[in-house]
């Protein structure tokens, strides 16, 4: 990747997770992100002043072409996860086999270290729209929730300028609760006033289309009810950096019409937009720009989105896609 413009440290940037290969300070534990408190944010700014910002004090230089000349919103540098498996080859690692070790003094169990994420970089700019494309098990999934800072780095380091909300497919919702409530619990847990909540509320319920359904339990709800619901909610606050995981892939031809609109609202109000979703169509129609991952690397990326969606569809025994005629919905992996 080019490395010729150095990122701004800004003083409002809310999150920022690193881990370096020289060892954790103050005793933590591996792969544990670490948030920059006041003092480190002071030593970062002055390092920015001297003309080096560097990644959380170990040493990586973190300068990165932005591409199209905006103000970066998100920046990944050489990030890997890796998820621990414990008791891998028949130890299934409960509570009673845990306990029947420390009675017998055994060793702790095998561990499977599964690398999801190796050596990721790339900068986002306000206003960019990335379609997250790959395979199942390629680490889309990983990414975002990384990005949002759900997950810990291993190694490397991620740069947001403001909170990232990210919208999943498992997104938290109540069951015994109705969809009225929902609304109210995702609207205050997203940040807004109680009077914002009130006075968005017919919008979030009109724009979801599940209609009456909104005063029963979300038990009753369809799949596609719900995941139309938790987009509702989501899009109905104005995020500087808004990842959808999978939440379009049940929508009618209706909502991702919808969905599709307001993904360019939320672009043309300079918002970033990441969206995971096997519907090459709808990150074709979505997105200006693409990132191809597999087995946790990046294949491709750029901003030619129908040339790397052929190219990833070519690699992964998919269709051709139709363009200028009919749309075909298009899935692969």
């Amino acid at each position: 990747m080019p490395r010729s413009a150095v990122l701004e440290t800004r003083e409002h940037r809310s999150y920022r997770s690193c881990n370096g290969t020289s060892g954790n300070r103050k005793g933590g534990l591996a792969g544990k992100a670490t948030v920059g408190s006041r003092g480190e944010a002071e030593r970062v700014r002055g390092e920015k002043r001297s003309g080096t910002d560097r990644c959380c004090g170990h040493g990586n230089v973190l300068s990165m072409s932005t591409g199209n000349g905006s103000e970066p919103t998100v920046i990944v540098d050489d990030l890997h996860v890796v998820y621990r498996v414990y008791g891998a080859g028949g130890d299934k690692g409960t509570a009673a086999t845990a306990l029947m070790r420390v009675v017998k003094r055994q060793r702790r169990p095998s561990v499977r270290e599964v690398a999801a994420i190796r050596g990721v970089s790339f900068v986002v700019n306000h206003g960019d729209a990335i379609g997250v494309i790959g395979r199942n098990g390629s680490g889309k999934s990983t990414l975002l929730q990384a990005v949002a800072g759900l997950l810990p780095p291993e190694k490397g380091c991620v740069y947001t300028s403001g909170q990232a909300a990210l919208l999943g497919v498992n997104a938290a919702l109540l069951d015994d609760l109705t969809g009225e409530r929902n609304v109210v619990l995702g609207g205050l847990a997203m940040g807004m006033s109680p009077q914002e909540v009130k006075d968005r509320y017919e919008s979030i319920v009109e724009f979801s289309g599940v209609g009456n359904f909104i005063d029963y339990p979300m038990r009753t709800y369809s799949t596609g009810m719900a995941q139309r619901l938790r987009f509702s909610i989501a899009a109905a606050k104005t995020h500087e950096i808004l990842m959808i995981d999978e939440a379009l892939a049940t929508g009618d031809a209706n909502f991702r019409a919808k969905s599709h609109e307001k993904i360019m609202q939320l672009r043309a109000e300079a918002g970033t937009v990441f969206l995971v979703a096997h519907n090459l169509g709808e990150i074709e129609a979505s997105c200006n720009r693409v990132i191809w991952l597999e087995k946790g690397k990046i294949m491709m990326q750029g901003y030619d989105v129908p040339g790397i969606i052929d190219a990833y569809l070519e690699a992964t025994g998919g269709e051709p896609r139709q363009r200028g005629g009919v749309e075909v919905d298009h899935t692969a992996g």
